[in-house]
């Protein structure tokens, strides 16, 4: 087996095509200045062979705990030792020595830094292998995986444009910021352009549960393609999720509350959601996400799935993960439609269909020298 000699690790302050916000903040903006608390870090594994694997996850530390600055100190200083004792076969030994030196308290510890790891891991394997990533986690059942466009919190103006910009897609993902005004309006426009496409409301932990109730009163009555409502009230308070499905008619997925197989448990057990939203980030690599998601069929619940603006490397993690998966919607992967562009070629993505990598490890060639040349240095140094 050939083992691992070498981690390498490059923050980078990845340019947004145009500006999305959700109900817990910005993410990002044209011409923003680098925020280094939201860069992308983009991890580099070497074997003695020679071999190279690359893993990708954003920090977005509105969104979870992890910044740029932690998700590069975890993996240089914490994970990097573990791994060079290491094969790029060893996913599950990587995780439970990552788990030892650093607790998983009540649910993943440092998931993105991990998961950065574990998509680099299983895209040197696979090469290492000569097949590709969904061959290691049992083989596809889907070729391609249709996409949903990603509607940001914004003026009427702007979520008008973006939506008929977005015609190709086949479902729309409204974020929707606590602003009952704001967010019917923005439910309404959207409504109107997609005519009869689903959408997908995501709150992002925004709404209480009597505020939610209301801003459904007002738009559910006349738009009956409303599929779900996704993490509406903080990631912390289940029970209110609990009591939220016994006061709406709409479906509620889970996300931000479910990071691991053993959160989605709780939730299940506590009768707190009808979705989940996985994401390779939040689960910690690729298999923690199926994981999730055999926790899910098993209790009933659907599968809706998601990234976190992704630059090329995790999307295609993303796309191995999922064509495997029965999903409930077309996948939330927007990296493509927010990004100025990606840092990979290789990808085929034609009328908002993406089609699932097929050459060794994750199947695209990375732009190595653009890393290396935009890497940022942190505040830590």
């Amino acid at each position: 087996m050939s083992r691992i000699t070498q981690v390498e690790v490059f923050p980078v302050a990845v340019p947004f095509a145009r500006r999305f916000v959700l109900g817990s903040g910005a993410v990002g903006s044209p011409g923003a200045a680098p925020d280094q608390a939201a860069a992308v870090v983009f991890v580099k594994l070497t074997t003695e062979d020679g071999v190279v694997g690359w893993g990708e996850q954003r920090a977005l530390p509105s969104w979870s705990y992890e910044t740029a600055e932690t998700m590069a100190v975890v993996i240089r200083r914490h994970l990097a030792p573990i791994l060079l004792e290491l094969t790029p076969f060893d996913v599950e030994l990587f995780h439970q020595r990552a788990a030892k030196r650093l607790s998983p308290a009540v649910s993943n510890g440092f998931p993105f830094a991990r998961a950065a790891v574990d998509v680099a891991m299983h895209d040197a394997a696979g090469k290492l292998a000569g097949v590709p990533v969904h061959a290691l986690l049992g083989g596809k059942v889907y070729d391609e995986i249709p996409l949903c466009s990603a509607i940001g919190v914004g003026d009427q103006e702007a979520v008008r444009d973006h939506a008929i910009q977005s015609s190709d897609y086949p479902a729309y993902k409204v974020k929707i910021g606590g602003d009952l005004d704001a967010d019917t309006e923005a439910i309404r426009t959207v409504a109107e352009v997609a005519g009869g496409k689903p959408l997908w409301l995501d709150a992002n932990q925004s709404y209480r549960p009597s505020a939610l109730r209301q801003l459904l009163d007002r738009t559910t009555r006349d738009i009956h393609t409303i599929h779900c409502v996704e993490q509406p009230v903080p990631s912390t308070d289940t029970l209110a999720m609990q009591r939220l499905r016994e006061l709406i008619d709409l479906p509620i997925a889970i996300d931000e509350g479910s990071f691991s197989a053993q959160d989605l448990a709780r939730a299940i057990r506590l009768d707190a959601a009808d979705l989940v939203v996985i994401k390779i980030c939040k689960s910690g690599g690729l298999r923690n996400a199926l994981k999730t998601a055999q926790t899910a069929l098993s209790g009933g619940l659907e599968i809706l799935a998601s990234g976190l603006t992704d630059c090329g490397i995790a999307f295609a993690a993303a796309l191995h993960v999922f064509s495997q998966l029965e999903l409930a919607l077309p996948a939330e992967l927007n990296g493509p439609e927010l990004l100025s562009d990606l840092y990979v070629e290789g990808l085929s993505i034609t009328k908002a269909v993406a089609t699932v990598p097929t050459a060794p490890g994750l199947g695209v060639q990375v732009d190595e020298e653009r890393i290396r040349a935009e890497s940022i240095d942190l505040l830590y140094r």
